[in-house]
């Protein structure tokens, strides 16, 4: 069975990787363009190692697997099956059905909930207590193919996008990736159709999305926090400019704050801050054009006084 890998960045070496330990034929990888500042692209300089034809379409994301280049290589190469792993454009249906068996694809959520390219950061705003890894088939749709495997992970409180990926999703979803290819190959692939009743789609995340709305509930707004962690930060305005807000905790607290009132500057701590029910204490912040830092170093930085306000988006 002739595999043509689609993706990028660790996840897709590692699912290169992953494909060769069970001994399935790759003949072709295509990839993102090399970075102008010269960061290494892992999957290609790992299918260049072990000799396996890369190809780079030229342009920009979302466009570039649209390149007619990327046609010509699948009739060239010929392909059995596509599977992309970590893909941020949308391959040609077209394309795929070049393949005599067809695409399969990684989805990070368990489909149908979640369809959309930051299945993460929704599942995590909306206080999702699990979510999961789908690979299912392409089809003309997105995220709508048949299901081949999912499977579930549970999100803790204390869980970021970036631990939600990196901790659980991505080593189960290059699991099941191989998992997949090794069913399509012996034959015993299921093909679930997807209920499309319960289907949810969400947007790519903005910074629109996670301005934070301090009349809200702490709970609710802890969850912005978290789900735009590590992109594209959860925001709000202080003293007329914007400041992100990269970790926060909900703490008991005798002091009652407006929100968005700043309450107390606890030592080695951070700050405190009002909202529409319990108190926040901010951690980590950063100043447009800044680095992160800890929000007491913050506090010492600007002089932040008690009584303070960061304006939430209702007045923004």
């Amino acid at each position: 069975m002739k595999i043509v890998l689609v993706g990028q960045a660790l996840f897709g070496k590692d699912c290169l990787e992953v494909l060769l330990k069970q001994d399935e034929q790759v003949v072709g990888v295509i990839t993102i363009p090399d970075d102008l500042r010269g960061k290494p692209n892992p999957l290609k300089d790992f299918a260049e190692e072990k000799n396996i034809p890369v190809f780079q379409p030229p342009g920009k994301s979302p466009h570039r697997l649209k390149d007619p280049q990327v046609m010509d290589i699948a009739k060239d190469l010929k392909p059995d099956l596509f599977v992309l792993a970590f893909v941020s454009d949308i391959l040609p249906y077209a394309v795929i059905k070049l393949a005599t068996l067809g695409g399969i694809n990684y989805h990070p959520s368990l489909l149908p909930k979640y369809r959309g390219g930051s299945a993460i950061n929704w599942a995590l705003i909306n206080g999702e207590n699990e979510t999961g890894i789908t690979v299912h088939y392409v089809d003309e749709g997105i995220d709508t193919g048949d299901i081949i495997l999912q499977e579930k992970v549970e999100i803790s409180r204390e869980d970021t996008v970036g631990s939600l990926y990196y901790d659980k999703l991505y080593p189960l979803g290059v699991k099941l990736i191989a998992q997949a290819v090794e069913h399509i190959r012996k034959g015993t692939a299921p093909r679930i159709p997807q209920n499309s009743d319960k289907a949810t789609y969400q947007p790519m995340i903005t910074e629109e999305d996670v301005k934070i709305d301090w009349k809200n509930g702490a709970t609710e707004i802890y969850n912005v926090v978290r789900g735009s962690n590590p992109s594209p930060g959860a925001q709000t305005l202080f003293r007329g400019e914007k400041i992100k807000i990269w970790d926060a905790q909900i703490i008991p607290s005798s002091l009652v704050s407006e929100p968005g009132e700043v309450g107390e500057i606890i030592e080695g701590r951070g700050f405190t801050i009002g909202t529409g029910s319990e108190t926040m204490l901010i951690k980590k912040v950063q100043q447009s054009g800044k680095a992160k830092m800890a929000a007491d170093q913050f506090s010492k930085q600007v002089d932040l006084r008690p009584g303070e306000r960061m304006v939430g988006s209702r007045e923004q």
